[in-house]
């Protein structure tokens, strides 16, 4: 398990660049009740039509959102890493509208849905933070929209990996050179609307290209001017720092 005194420091961390934060609202986030539980790849973590009563923070490993059609295709839309709220929404809404599930195997911290509310309503920064945290959730559905709509597999892709290298960096988790990327090749399917043979081909055309380079669980970006301009990829959407801003 995590050291108990880090266990919230990445999410802090986070929630600052998010807002002006005081020392008061830094101790009442350090502060949150929280039950850490441990989850296997590919274990629920939310069921969709569930009644949240605790919302759930990425400690350790990655986590993907998906939805599920009535014929049984899956199609990612989010994927969180550590420090990332992935159910924020549950705090406010009845019914939990998604699934979210381990990508790898994770340590989740449960916080309860009225400590969360009890924070946003003592602490207006917090409050702040954490809305601002949501918005650039949506902020990034809408870029996986046009994703997955208007651009073609090779530029698809290359996107998918430069945002996940920009937030991984971020995070102190990884380089835009290089970071771990334990997707499958199916999951990467259904992240980005492709068929797993498909993206299989597209993969081993960005490596023919030069543009990156696979093994096993790592991706490296060995010229990150060529790839980002392959996938069109502008980092405006993710607001990667609102306070310096």
């Amino acid at each position: 398990m995590v050291a108990a005194e880090a266990t919230l420091s990445r999410m802090v961390r986070k929630c600052e660049r998010r807002a002006r934060l005081a020392d008061s609202d830094r101790t009442a986030l350090l502060g949150m009740p929280y039950r850490i539980q441990r989850y296997e790849a590919g274990r629920y973590i939310v069921r969709e039509g569930s009644l949240p009563d605790q919302c759930a923070l990425v400690l350790t490993g990655l986590a993907h959102r998906h939805k599920v059609t009535v014929e049984g295709a899956r199609q990612i839309v989010a994927i969180h890493i550590p420090g990332d709220f992935v159910d924020l929404d549950g705090a406010f809404l009845r019914v939990a509208d998604h699934n979210v599930q381990a990508l790898t195997t994770c340590e989740i911290a449960h916080v309860p849905v009225t400590s969360i509310r009890a924070l946003v309503a003592d602490h207006p920064q917090v409050a702040i933070a954490l809305w601002v945290d949501t918005l650039i959730d949506g902020a990034i559905y809408r870029e996986w929209t046009v994703n997955i709509g208007r651009r073609q597999a090779r530029s698809r892709i290359a996107h998918l990996l430069c945002e996940f290298a920009r937030r991984l960096e971020l995070a102190g988790l990884g380089k835009k050179t290089g970071y771990e990327f334990p997707m499958t090749q199916e999951q990467l399917a259904d992240a980005t609307g492709l068929t797993a043979v498909h993206v299989n081909r597209t993969l081993k055309l960005l490596q023919q290209e030069g543009l990156v380079k696979l093994e096993r669980r790592f991706v490296g970006i060995p010229n990150w001017g060529r790839v980002r301009d392959v996938a069109g990829f502008n980092e405006l959407y993710l607001h990667l720092d609102q306070v310096a801003a």
